[in-house]
């Protein structure tokens, strides 16, 4: 399928406005748009809940059951703060101004067993340009038994998906550590993202070498040096993952499955018939906008409107951007989204979900 094209080509007012104001904040303000000294604290934090329980892990000191599992489940929660606050900066270009920092510290998604090139075209190219664009966006592309989508296939199982996706939500990292990044190398591979069945194959390698390395330090030492089972270690193995799972699935799909947002459809041109910054805040939420913990803890993702608008911004800046986004969006009448907390967005993602499941025709607003 050949991705759509955004109309107008020039940039609406409202777009140069934002732009333009949110420049000169940064310019006023003598700030760079890149991470600060918290970001780096904050990679430090991560980085150390995340590898310091498999350090202790493999050392083979703990034989205490229920120990286990919490150093595991401490660094599922590490392990989610990289995905969300870390790479995903990096990956975005916005954690540094030095563009081999942004690359190193992509690299810490290969360190929990993804990996950082296919991260990067489901994300930056397929997501961030093509939101809630049903066969666009990868985001919302799923297996029969999900639907992401007024405009995707409808089955019977879906009117249970309310009730049942968090149990995918929960295995959705340990899928992808085994099996997505494969299957995705080879669709992108098929669509053209790779430039010759060269660099093709050097991705695949490239996949498998750091999975081995991964499950190396996080499962197959801790299992050859714990005075314990090998499936007790499996399976708190599983339950890192499980935190991390829905941690992440939570954070990114409240920002965009929900029931007041857009789900465009292109022209049989192939054209939506929108300037791309508003098709950002027709198809994007905010939620928990003044939790600052909340905040920190998930890479300022709560911000989703001011990330998607803003992607090379790094997210220590999202607060204060968003005072401006709010600003011009009022004064050019476009609808920017905000849930008041993180639960009502849980609670609406879990309304639009069983809406999908139920729906036979788009009873949401679409592109002409």
């Amino acid at each position: 399928m050949t991705n759509p094209k955004f109309q107008p080509l020039n940039p609406t007012d409202f777009s140069k406005t934002l732009r333009s104001r949110v420049n000169s904040y940064f310019k006023d303000n003598n700030l760079s748009k890149n991470g600060n000294s918290g970001m780096f604290f904050k990679s430090g934090i991560m980085l150390t809940l995340f590898f310091g329980p498999l350090l202790v892990l493999c050392t083979g000191i703990v034989s205490s059951i229920p120990l286990i599992f919490g150093l595991y489940i401490t660094s599922g929660i590490g392990m989610a703060g990289i995905g969300m606050g870390v790479m995903h900066d990096a990956i975005h270009g916005s954690y540094s101004k030095n563009k081999k920092v942004n690359n190193i510290m992509s690299y810490t998604m290969n360190l929990i067993g993804a990996n950082a090139t296919t991260w990067k075209i489901q994300h930056n190219v397929l997501h961030h340009t093509f939101t809630n664009i049903d066969a666009s966006d990868d985001d919302i592309n799923t297996p029969f038994f999900l639907r992401f989508s007024p405009h995707a296939e409808k089955h019977w199982i879906q009117k249970y998906q309310h009730l049942y996706v968090w149990f995918f939500y929960g295995i959705s990292t340990l899928l992808w550590i085994t099996a997505k990044d494969f299957v995705n190398a080879v669709r992108y591979n098929k669509m053209g993202h790779y430039k010759g069945a060269k660099k093709f194959w050097k991705e695949i390698t490239d996949i498998s070498i750091w999975k081995l390395v991964y499950y190396s330090y996080a499962l197959v030492l801790p299992m050859i040096f714990l005075p314990v089972a090998w499936w007790i270690v499996l399976l708190a193995f599983i339950s890192m993952h499980v935190i991390t799972g829905l941690s992440v699935s939570i954070v990114f799909q409240t920002a965009h499955v929900m029931p007041d947002l857009d789900y465009p459809i292109p022209t049989n041109t192939g054209v939506i018939d929108n300037d791309w910054a508003i098709h950002q805040m027709a198809t994007t939420t905010n939620f928990s906008p003044n939790s600052r913990f909340l905040s920190w803890c998930i890479g300022g993702l709560n911000y989703q409107v001011e990330h998607h608008l803003f992607p090379n911004i790094c997210h220590v800046h999202y607060k204060e951007v968003s005072k401006i986004v709010a600003e011009v969006a009022a004064e050019y009448g476009v609808p920017y989204h905000v849930k008041k907390t993180f639960s009502r967005a849980i609670v609406d993602h879990l309304g639009m979900l069983r809406s999908l499941g139920h729906m036979d025709a788009p009873d949401v607003a679409v592109a002409a």
